[in-house]
């Protein structure tokens, strides 16, 4: 692993760490002011910080503590000032209301390096569906999606 590739993968560990925290301040310092950011939730589009930030705000809020965000297969690919990874995280917690939950989300993110650091400057999270119903996967037991 060359350290470019290093660094990408300890701006993720700190970005996760973040949101696990919900610090948001520290969490949005790893995002480019012109991120673009696609999520599971209405409007499904985020651009920009601004927008960005509320959206994460919105995700902390559903949780009462805070949140588990566990990256399995993760991977990273570098090009000189230009980063690209993929990963599962295990989005678990308890919710708002007492609910315990768990659920499997994607991310495919790029990033760029700009005066020495890398930032986020796009972002796209989905979740797998159960084919059948059309539904969201719910992991039994943790399990990852076959």
């Amino acid at each position: 692993m060359d350290t470019n590739e290093s660094e990408v993968r300890d701006l993720i560990r700190r970005r996760c760490e973040a949101a696990q925290a919900k610090d948001i301040d520290r969490l949005m310092s790893y995002y480019s002011p012109g991120i673009v950011y696609f999520d599971v939730v209405p409007p499904l589009r985020f651009t920009g910080t601004a927008e960005v930030r509320a959206n994460f705000l919105r995700w902390f809020a559903g949780y009462e503590g805070l949140i588990s965000l566990d990256t399995h297969d993760l991977t990273v690919a570098v090009h000189g000032d230009l980063a690209v990874a993929s990963m599962l995280h295990l989005d678990s917690g308890t919710r708002k209301g007492g609910l315990q939950s768990a659920i499997w989300v994607r991310e495919t993110s790029w990033y760029q390096r700009s005066n020495g650091a890398w930032l986020v400057t796009h972002e796209h999270i989905s979740v797998p569906i159960d084919p059948a119903s059309l539904r969201a996967w719910i992991p039994a037991d943790k399990d990852q999606p076959a």
